[in-house]
């Protein structure tokens, strides 16, 4: 699942349109510099939830049965609601003793008291089928109601295609730089020459219609299924 997260580019540049061009004098030879922005609006195709349940007992062989009867419930549940075992992955029971600490007033003296066994185990749900595990994510209180003590996590939401969107976007990036810098070349009567330096910001991608801040090593919003991808790309280009 990690192949599709976005390896990080070179370096981050994110700047403002009106404030992103740069026309300087280096060694006696006239450049511009522009920076062009590529933006793409998308909807996960890909949803990964998961959630834990646990049973506590003083004998470690009744919480294994009880365990084992909730895993089959919550199996059985899931099947019911269009979701295939083959994409349910259940974890190895984490077994804990739980031990309290008594005091004792009278004696000034502290005492640990076995309180039983706390055994959980996690599921973990992974699709392509979005809005159907978006829904169950969200019902999930019917388990709860048959006796199951299960603690929901909020889904996490990815996109399968994102080296393909990167390569669009990489392209209307150039494509807008290069815009740039023809229209300040000729409003300051001077024409385009040969490409001199390109260079690529970092990929981010936020919740569209969201306030999320920009990082310098690169955003991956996961908890929205709407989401907004940018990159910028930076050239340098001789003028004439």
């Amino acid at each position: 699942m990690k192949n599709y997260l976005i390896l990080a580019a070179t370096s981050i540049i994110i700047a403002f349109i009106g404030r992103d061009a740069i026309i300087k004098r280096n060694k006696g030879e006239n450049t511009i510099t522009v920076t062009g922005l590529g933006k793409k609006d998308f909807t996960s195709d890909l949803i990964v939830w998961s959630g834990s349940f646990s049973r506590k007992s003083f004998n470690l062989k009744e919480a294994y049965a009880e365990l084992d009867k909730d895993r089959e419930l919550l199996k059985k549940y899931l099947v019911s609601k269009g979701i295939p075992e083959k994409n349910m992955v259940f974890s190895a029971v984490n077994i804990m003793r739980d031990i309290n600490t008594d005091y004792d007033p009278s004696t000034g003296r502290s005492r640990s008291v076995f309180t039983g066994f706390n055994l959980t185990q996690s599921v973990q749900v992974e699709s392509s089928e979005v809005d159907k595990v978006e829904e169950v994510s969200r019902s999930v209180t019917e388990i709860i109601n048959q006796g199951v003590e299960f603690s929901s996590n909020s889904p996490e939401y990815y996109y399968t295609k994102l080296a393909e969107l990167k390569v669009e976007m990489i392209a209307e990036a150039t494509r807008d730089a290069n815009s740039r810098a023809e229209m300040i070349a000729k409003n300051a009567n001077a024409k385009l020459g040969d490409l001199r330096k390109a260079s690529m910001g970092v990929f981010q991608i936020i919740a569209q219609n969201s306030s999320e801040d920009y990082s310098w090593g690169g955003s991956f919003n996961t908890y929205s299924k709407h989401k907004t991808a940018t990159i910028t790309t930076r050239l340098e280009y001789n003028i004439k």
